[in-house]
């Protein structure tokens, strides 16, 4: 049997924000309850190119399909008006190791996972009543990260930190058409947020742990790799909640630990994120809590069975 193949164009028929939401939800508990196998990650850095690649695999215990994807940034690209992002999920299946599917997604479903990954940990870890927004960052997942966010929670103000003043400038412009009250910030007016969510491939801490207010929720997206950090482990030792997606990617090249490392918490200071979404959140008063996510492959497996379950509807004729 050929392989089925999917563009872009036909995973956008077949699955909603809301079905993406829903399958990350449930893959993220069944990974806390170890219902989940996932190898480590493959990495490549390519310096020259201001480039890194990474190949994930991941398989839910009890459904048909596993996955192995590839993932790339190439972090220059904007200046030569291409995507940062690329990739594709192939989905092989677990009863008979024959593809099923090559999902050529020119990275979509990673940004879709990640977001909402990202909006589910920030949602259920933030103070009820948090309504200001501060991204760290300007590209594609930055954005995502407040349309999701929006998705479960009424945002008041989104403020926006990046490097370029003109790419910061550009997004408040694109989240403002979308109906948010955005401007630009800088650091440390953004870090002292209700909720803050950094999504950058910074090698060294965006924001200063002390400028984090007390009540605040941090979540950290952009370090995927042992070589980047955007949160510094002085910010893990304010926390009285860390949560991770993966513990020990997150020990391995997530900023948990980075200041596991550093001495600032113990190895085993974090929760499962999957533990905090299937329950209520004991969030103390006034407590600084955190979100380390690295990306997990069962998410990955999670999402590309939901494209394939879904018929896509039939492309409306030309005329």
């Amino acid at each position: 049997m050929t392989p089925r193949v999917l563009d872009t164009t036909a995973i956008r028929r077949a699955i909603t924000p809301e079905l993406v939401l829903t399958a990350v939800r449930d893959a993220l508990i069944a990974h806390a309850h170890g219902r989940t196998t996932v190898p480590p990650p493959l990495h490549l850095r390519f310096p020259e190119a201001g480039g890194d690649c990474h190949v994930k695999a991941g398989w839910v215990s009890g459904t048909p399909d596993f996955t192995v994807k590839v993932a790339s940034g190439f972090y220059r690209n904007p200046a030569a008006g291409l995507p940062t992002n690329h990739g594709l999920v192939c989905v092989v299946s677990a009863r008979t190791g024959r593809i099923r599917a090559i999902l050529d997604d020119q990275g979509l479903l990673t940004a879709w996972r990640t977001a909402a990954a990202g909006a589910l940990a920030t949602h259920a870890m933030a103070r009820p009543d948090a309504s200001t927004l501060a991204v760290f960052g300007t590209g594609e997942q930055a954005r995502l990260q407040v349309e999701w966010l929006a998705r479960l929670r009424p945002l008041h103000t989104v403020l926006v930190h990046g490097r370029s003043r003109e790419r910061t400038r550009s997004l408040c412009q694109e989240l403002v058409a979308l109906g948010h009250l955005a401007r630009p910030a800088s650091a440390e007016e953004a870090a002292g947020a209700d909720m803050v969510v950094t999504t950058t491939p910074a090698t060294a801490p965006v924001l200063h742990a002390d400028a984090v207010r007390a009540g605040a929720h941090v979540t950290g997206i952009g370090t995927d790799m042992p070589h980047k950090n955007e949160l510094p482990p002085a910010l893990f030792a304010r926390a009285a909640l860390i949560a991770t997606d993966d513990h020990q990617q997150c020990l391995d090249h997530g900023d948990f630990g980075h200041a596991v490392r550093a001495g600032a918490r113990g190895g085993t200071s974090d929760t499962p994120l999957g533990l905090l979404l299937d329950g209520p959140v004991d969030r103390p008063d006034g407590a600084i809590t955190v979100a380390d996510l690295t990306g997990v492959g069962a998410l990955d497996a999670a999402l590309a069975s939901a494209v394939l379950r879904e018929p896509a509807p039939e492309a409306p004729e030309s005329t």
